[in-house]
């Protein structure tokens, strides 16, 4: 059963953050699947309107075929690779109950992947869960398990994209109310899988999962603190995309604006479905569009879960992406997702939403105290070194 949320914003608990942030994430990317890759114009040509909850497939009963590269059941509230891969990290951090490294992504990660079945709603079977994950995903088992690259390097060589920071939410979470250590650890997991923008992409979107996770949080403060961590080409287009969303209030308006705010540092180019030549390329000035959209719909919404998603789902391209990120910090804001939508999405899904979320929390409480234990053993030693603390 899904927690309920205090009415006062400051007294919403650990559990009912977690469980709103990764509740929050599926739901939003099981709404975004059907429409992933196409244009707002397109969309709202598709559904003779904006899309305002969940709805079936692009290709209606031809979802199998019209796409044979990617022949998946995207729609009906079918969640996608991101939650496949968030809730694989989550069985991870149950596994070793502590906070994780590349090594870990090596040795616990990859393995889920290859040799435990599950079901795949939108391969409507069961399946490993390697057979589902895209090339970027795939290419952890090639690195890890097949070249034996030290986990640290191996996300060098693949393409950039979104594909590491897309199920980085735990790592937020695990780190509540402290942005930096989800940042620093975020990006030692995602150097498994990603490098450049890619990378930093993954560190920024743990450090805003933990800072709305953060008592007294509110959009504006979760921009800040990326902004105060985030780097190069990634900065830059965080702060002018959050810039163009101050002036809207509204994800319609703010649609085409945020699109042109953004396109001079993605890569991929105008038309998603035919990458530039450049695109997924390392680069210092250049990012992913996926998480500078997120924050910005998130802007737009004032932090409504809703209306976040909705923006996000609308924007098209890359939008199943984009709404779980979206959905994952409104939904650790403390703003509800709608009982409607999870509960269909669980269905559809075949899977326990809640479940992850009550995991999740167990070990994030086991972890604090472990940290504390630490701090203090570091505090009594370096007192003893004659640092602050000590009597002379």
């Amino acid at each position: 059963m899904q927690p309920k949320r205090p009415g006062n914003e400051s007294e919403i608990s650990l559990a009912n953050r977690i469980t709103g942030a990764l509740v929050g994430a599926a739901v939003g990317d099981a709404l975004g699947g059907p429409v992933e890759g196409y244009s707002p114009d397109q969309i709202l040509e598709r559904h003779g309107g904006r899309v305002h909850g969940i709805v079936g497939p692009w290709n209606g009963d031809a979802w199998r075929s019209a796409r044979p590269i990617a022949p998946y059941h995207k729609g009906d509230g079918h969640i996608t690779d991101d939650t496949l891969m968030t809730h694989a990290l989550i069985r991870v951090y149950a596994k070793v109950r502590d906070h994780l490294d590349a090594y870990a992504i090596a040795d616990r990660l990859v393995p889920d992947l290859m040799t435990n079945p599950r079901w795949i709603p939108e391969l409507e079977a069961t399946a490993l869960p390697l057979h589902r994950i895209f090339l970027a995903e795939k290419w952890l088992v090639t690195r890890l398990h097949y070249g034996h690259t030290d986990p640290r390097e191996a996300g060098v060589g693949n393409i950039v994209n979104c594909g590491a920071a897309m199920y980085m939410a735990p790592v937020g979470l695990v780190n509540a109310a402290n942005p930096q250590a989800a940042y620093t650890e975020a990006l030692d997991i995602a150097g498994a899988h990603q490098s450049s923008y890619g990378r930093e992409a993954a560190g920024v979107f743990a450090a805003a999962v933990a800072a709305a996770a953060t008592p007294g949080a509110t959009p504006d403060s979760i921009i800040t603190t990326c902004l105060a961590l985030a780097k190069d080409g990634t900065r830059t287009a965080i702060d002018q995309v959050c810039e163009v969303a101050t002036h809207h209030t509204d994800f319609e308006s703010a649609l085409r604006p945020l699109r042109e705010a953004v396109s001079p540092y993605d890569t991929v180019g105008p038309d998603y479905r035919t990458p530039s030549l450049a695109a997924r390329r390392p680069s210092r000035v250049h990012a992913i569009e996926e998480l500078p959209i997120a924050l910005a719909m998130l802007l737009v919404s004032a932090g409504d879960y809703r209306q976040a998603v909705l923006g996000a789902v609308n924007y098209g391209r890359d939008c199943d992406s984009i709404a779980t990120m979206a959905g994952a910090m409104a939904g650790a804001l403390g703003s509800p997702v709608p009982d409607d939508w999870s509960k269909r999405v669980a269905e559809a899904s075949r899977l326990d939403l809640w479940e992850p979320a009550t995991t999740l929390t167990a070990v994030t409480k086991q972890i604090f105290e472990q940290d504390v234990r630490r701090r203090r053993a570091h505090e009594s030693a370096f007192t003893a070194l004659g640092g602050p603390g000590c009597s002379d």
